[in-house]
């Protein structure tokens, strides 16, 4: 075995080690709300309230910018046929999601979280084509989580390195983590030296590279898997000492860690 492998090897132990021996705990953040519950849809003030009662870590939501400025909670850049960005709000509050509920906004979505001071809204900010609809974005919804005082309550992911880096420039106050999927994703001492908190990463990408995790906690960054579905998975990542893992099934996690 060559000095690479061994190393590799002891990374991936220690990784191990960490967990079992009680130094890191996995915690459960349900995708876009708990919104598997009867009743519920994606991205929905009841998925979030559904998720609040699950007593987990977080639950995750996306973000974007209305035509006159308003945060909206949607995952796709449209819906019902309407560009989020080009439409105000009065119309896109005229839009309905698949149970019925109006279309939210992230003012209304922080009032929930208010309700729950144990959850953390993790807050994706959707990468665009346009880096200064990406940065207007950031501003407004920064702006928004100060005055409602509630930056403790919520954590920043993002795509766009280039959100990332304007969450760090106008200091929003909260951890701010690297999204990535099976391409794109970057070594924790890179995300370190740009001064992000934490990666959050497909979890093929965590399976192919388990020394990473151990590498952030070396660096005082958190890990974060995505979207963990697969109980199997789930379990390895445990084992692996990740520190999230965001999922559709939270129920199911959050009873898998209680079982380990």
């Amino acid at each position: 075995m060559n000095r690479n492998k061994i190393a590799k090897a002891c990374i991936v132990g220690l990784a191990i080690f960490l967990s079992v021996d009680g130094f890191g705990k996995t915690c459960v953040i349900a995708h876009r709300g708990y919104w598997k519950a009867a009743g519920s849809a994606r991205n929905s003030i009841s998925s979030l309230s559904n998720a609040q009662k699950l007593s987990i870590y977080g639950s995750e939501t996306d973000v974007h910018l209305s035509a006159d400025g308003t945060v909206i909670i949607n995952h796709d850049d449209s819906i019902g046929g309407y560009d989020i960005s080009s439409t105000p709000l009065p119309v896109l509050k005229t839009l309905k999601l698949s149970n019925g509920e109006m279309l939210p906004t992230l003012e209304e979505y922080l009032n929930q979280t208010r309700k729950d001071k144990n959850m953390r809204l993790i807050i994706e900010i959707k990468n665009k084509k346009d880096t200064l609809l990406e940065q207007r974005t950031v501003k407004a919804v920064v702006d928004l989580v100060r005055k409602m005082k509630m930056n403790k309550a919520v954590e920043y992911i993002s795509f766009s390195m280039n959100a990332c880096k304007t969450l760090l420039r106008v200091k929003a106050g909260a951890p701010i983590a690297f999204l990535a999927g099976k391409e794109g994703a970057l070594t924790p001492a890179i995300l370190k030296s740009i001064g992000l908190s934490g990666l959050d990463y497909h979890y093929s990408v965590l399976m192919k590279h388990p020394e990473w995790i151990a590498e952030a906690h070396s660096l005082g960054l958190t890990v974060n898997a995505w979207t963990v579905n697969d109980p199997v998975i789930i379990r390895k990542l445990i084992d692996l000492g990740t520190d999230y893992i965001t999922t559709d099934e939270p129920v199911i996690a959050k009873e898998m860690l209680a079982n380990k």
